[in-house]
Order: structure tokens, then C-alpha cells, then sequence
């Protein structure tokens, strides 16, 4: 039974283990946080689309930036394009399910907003969509995906490639990258206050 169990958590850590050692993943973590924190300093937002897990990343990210972090501090814009039941029904009744995500970058987006678009084949038609309207309309256009990048890297000013190919463990780097990203964006924009002095007692 624990055979299994410890066989996946072993898979896990070695996918970790390659991300440290690829430094062109490292690297767009870097440049991934920089396009992000500039974004939101200018008054920009970030939108944010996935489909199925990767549209709960999406959405675990998007409150991550409005809501917080790792600590009180003001509210970031970030929007998921994955909730909105009315607006995605409505694009895929008369449109097509694969102008889901692009309608929306196309309504909402502005020039210097930035668009996280994740797919952990690279090949998931509305993300593809997605990233050719975000680059259409000036915004920067950010991949999330796994090892081959699929058709995405082409479509991406920044592209971030898991070092892995099961789906899974991919989604587990991509929140994992997510985490790191928002994390140093809210140290960025929003750096934590230095803690009082405590007032010394007065000499008796």
C-alpha cells in the first residue's frame, strides 16, 4: 500500500529537484515577477485563465493578488476569466468553447495588463486563442505550461515550462511558480512595515 504513495511523493521531489537545477526556469520566475509587479505598480491587472485544474489555479491565484498573501496589505488587481458562468456560456453558445478565454482578454484587457494563461499541454485551444488576443491587444501574454510547451511558447512574451510531462506534477510546479511569483509581487508593491520600537523606560 505505501509503495504507491511513496513512488508519487518520489516523482514530486524529483520534478522540484529538476526545477532547481534548470536555470532558464528560474530565470522567468524572475522575469515573470518583474513583468507582474510593473503591471500593478502602473495600475494595470493581471487576468488569469485555465481550463479544469488549471482553471483552479487560476482562480487560487486571481484571490491570491485581490485578497492577500502571506500578510494584510491593500488589494491587487486580478481577475479569473474562469467564473463568470454567464459571460462563459454565453461566449461558447455563440462564439465556440475555444473564444472563451479570448472574448474576455478582448473586453477587458487594456495595453500593459498582463495575461497568465495556463495549459499543462500547451495545446488547449481557447488558452492558444487567449494568448493571440492578449498579444493583439498590447498586453503581455505569460505561459504556464509543462516540459514541451506545446504550441504556447511561440504565443508567449514570457513562457514557463514545468520539467515535467504528467499532468499532474505539472500542476503541482505551476502553483508551486504561482506562489513564488505573487509572493515577491506582494514584497514588491506592498513591503511589510518595520515593527515598533519598543519605548525604553525612562531612566529613574
Amino acid at each position: 500500500m505505501s509503495e504507491p504513495i511513496l513512488e508519487y511523493l518520489r516523482a514530486s521531489r524529483d520534478t522540484l529537484d529538476a526545477a532547481l537545477a534548470d536555470p532558464e526556469f528560474v530565470a522567468t520566475i524572475g522575469a515573470i515577477t518583474d513583468k507582474v509587479t510593473a503591471a500593478l505598480a502602473a495600475g494595470n491587472k493581471v487576468l488569469l485563465a485555465g481550463n479544469g485544474g488549471s482553471a483552479g489555479d487560476a482562480q487560487h491565484l486571481a484571490g491570491e493578488l485581490v485578497s492577500r498573501f502571506y500578510y494584510d496589505r491593500p488589494a491587487a488587481a486580478g481577475i479569473a476569466l474562469t467564473v463568470d458562468t454567464s459571460v462563459l456560456t454565453a461566449i461558447g453558445n455563440d462564439y465556440g468553447y475555444e473564444h472563451v478565454f479570448a472574448r474576455q482578454v478582448q473586453g477587458l484587457g487594456r495595453p500593459g495588463d498582463v495575461l497568465i494563461a495556463i495549459s499543462t499541454s500547451g495545446r488547449s485551444p481557447n488558452i492558444l486563442k487567449a494568448l493571440t488576443a492578449a498579444r493583439a491587444g498590447d498586453l503581455v501574454a505569460i505561459g504556464f505550461t509543462g516540459r514541451s510547451g506545446g504550441d504556447m511558447p511561440a504565443l508567449c512574451d514570457l513562457c514557463l515550462r514545468a520539467p515535467a510531462d504528467s499532468t499532474p506534477l505539472i500542476q503541482q510546479m505551476h502553483i508551486t511558480a504561482g506562489h513564488i511569483v505573487f509572493g515577491l509581487v506582494e514584497a514588491r508593491l506592498f513591503p511589510r512595515s518595520a515593527a515598533p520600537q519598543p519605548v525604553p523606560d525612562a531612566a529613574g
